[in-house]
């Protein structure tokens, strides 16, 4: 009988998808996968409605429509002062998730080595694999998920090809500091690596965090491949547009790779993506206020139940222990059946109504995460307030 290969044999399913799944078995507030469920701007559903009508429904260029890797390259000297040249560095995947392993399938070889900070989005590990690569982890220390210089040095060896970075982070929240890149930065340099910087939450900072991209930093243009979205800045992560823009001379490799994965981006939603990334300064500064209401009000939630959250600094996250929260479940007489993070956030959703993410999920095998749950608070109010219900007749009432 065939059999899977070795590659699939390595990595899981995806464990946040799963939640959603278990969310909807059970009937329960689905606060594990990160997509709002508040509508997105009028005004981007409307360009996306006028380009069906107008007929923009078949192929666009493969590597991205004209109008929307202009549109790129508008975003990033605008926000960012950096020059992009559109016809050279832009490639337009099928959300950033594409981007991401149609960049390391163009860049690693196989027996090469990709560093990835832990935690990290569940993602990155198995995009290490398929491309062949072996992935090699670095700790981020709590409490503020700090990058330790001789474990980032000690983690680099001959074969070490890439490094994948994302910030604002997922699942923790933490904003690299300028500081903390420019260790990144050096590492880079000093040994010859690709920065891959996944950089979809860009916008949805809070208080002094700055989001600062890697390839500003002094010799980093070169060497860094900046992913990002359309999804987190303008509550559309079904619409699948993303993007990567390399150095040219890695771009071709990049765009070779996505035409045989996915050919191209839906063509009407490039140009929606085109008009959105044009909005005015205010939408974009407005983002993180939006989100911030929310923020707060899902780590008060969380701290009156008696977890002990770590207040993200930007992304819609919030990781937290959940062992004080269970011990005060059972000191009430509920019979509390939960041995590990996952088994919790399973008892969580079909017996409390809420879902979240295992902690481990971020973490390889056995190394971490086993007291921690993920919540994420890119929701309505209507939303959070009947969560926030659920738990405190749990673990309060």
């Amino acid at each position: 009988m065939p059999t899977p290969s070795d590659k699939a044999s390595r990595f899981t399913e995806s464990v946040i998808r799963e939640m959603t799944r278990v969310a909807l078995a059970h009937g329960a507030i689905n606060l594990s996968q990160g997509f709002p469920d508040f509508p997105a701007p009028d005004e981007v559903k409307a360009a996306a409605m006028r380009a069906v009508a107008d007929d923009v429904n078949q192929y666009a260029v493969t590597w991205g429509s004209p109008s929307l890797r202009t549109s790129i390259g508008e975003h990033m000297q605008r926000h960012y002062d950096v020059a992009v040249e559109p016809d050279r560095q832009v490639t337009v995947c099928c959300g950033s998730t594409e981007a991401m392993i149609a960049t390391l399938l163009a860049t690693v070889n196989p027996g090469d080595e990709v560093i990835v900070f832990e935690p990290y989005y569940e993602n990155y590990g198995p995009d290490a694999i398929l491309s062949g690569a072996t992935p090699r982890y670095v700790r981020l220390h709590e409490p503020d998920w700090s990058i330790d210089p001789d474990e980032l040095r000690a983690a680099v060896t001959p074969k070490t090809r890439a490094l994948i970075l994302n910030s604002p982070h997922n699942p923790t929240g933490k904003v690299f500091r300028r500081d903390e890149l420019a260790l990144v930065a050096s590492v880079c340099q000093e040994h010859d690596l690709l920065a891959i910087t996944d950089e979809i939450y860009e916008f949805i900072v809070y208080g002094e965090a700055r989001h600062v991209p890697l390839c500003t930093l002094p010799g980093m243009a070169d060497r860094t491949v900046t992913i990002s979205s359309l999804s987190k800045s303008f509550s559309v992560t079904g619409w699948r547009v993303g993007w990567a823009i390399a150095p040219p001379h890695l771009a071709g490799a990049i765009r070779k790779v996505h035409d045989f994965l996915t050919v191209g981006a839906p063509a009407p939603l490039q140009e929606a993506a085109a008009f959105a990334l044009r909005l005015p300064e205010a939408y974009f500064a407005s983002l993180a206020s939006h989100y911030d209401s929310r923020r707060q009000r899902c780590v008060g939630m969380l701290e009156r139940c008696g977890f002990a959250p770590h207040v993200p600094a930007g992304a819609y996250y919030v990781m937290t222990d959940i062992r004080e929260p269970l011990a005060r479940a059972r000191r009430r007489g509920t019979a509390v059946d939960v041995r590990d993070d996952a088994s919790a956030a399973r008892w969580l959703a079909s017996e409390v109504g809420v879902a979240a993410v295992p902690g481990s999920s971020f973490y390889r095998a056995g190394t971490g995460g086993r007291d921690c749950l993920r919540f994420c608070f890119c929701k309505k109010e209507e939303t959070l307030a009947a969560a926030e219900e659920r738990l405190f007749r749990m673990f309060l009432g």
